[in-house]
């Protein structure tokens, strides 16, 4: 996975929202490069993810606003709206686990151009859709 460095606050703040705005992601600056990976999932969902510390990000949703997934090793908790249904990010379930992940398609004004996209090939299928 991309090595993750701790994010600079004093930088702008970003928001991602899901599509009914029930749940919001703040974290600092703005993306400059989103990760498509190829893992079963994240290929299912069609999110590119953008990585920051745990504790530089603000989650805000009502207590039971998400449901979640954790599939195979459960190394990693999925959330969606239980609302609109978008996926918003994932938060680790290993404590020693330092960051999470936010579905760059969830930032309002990101565009694709601005962004340089990187590839984790956990799937091993050595190909990736974008």
């Amino acid at each position: 996975m991309t090595a993750v460095k701790k994010c600079d606050q004093s930088r702008v703040r970003s928001k991602a929202t899901c599509h009914c705005g029930a749940i919001v992601v703040e974290f600092p600056g703005v993306p400059e490069k989103v990760t498509e990976c190829n893992c079963s999932i994240c290929r299912r969902l069609g999110a590119l993810w953008i990585y920051c510390a745990v504790e530089d990000v603000s989650l805000f949703y009502a207590q039971g606003a998400t449901s979640t997934y954790a599939w195979g090793d459960k190394t990693l908790e999925f959330h969606r709206c239980k609302i609109c249904g978008c996926v918003t990010h994932w938060l680790p379930l290993n404590e020693k686990y330092p960051a999470m992940g936010i579905n760059a398609r969830m930032i309002d004004g990101l565009h694709p151009t601005d962004v340089e996209i990187a590839h984790e090939d956990f799937g091993g299928a050595g190909c990736f859709w974008s």
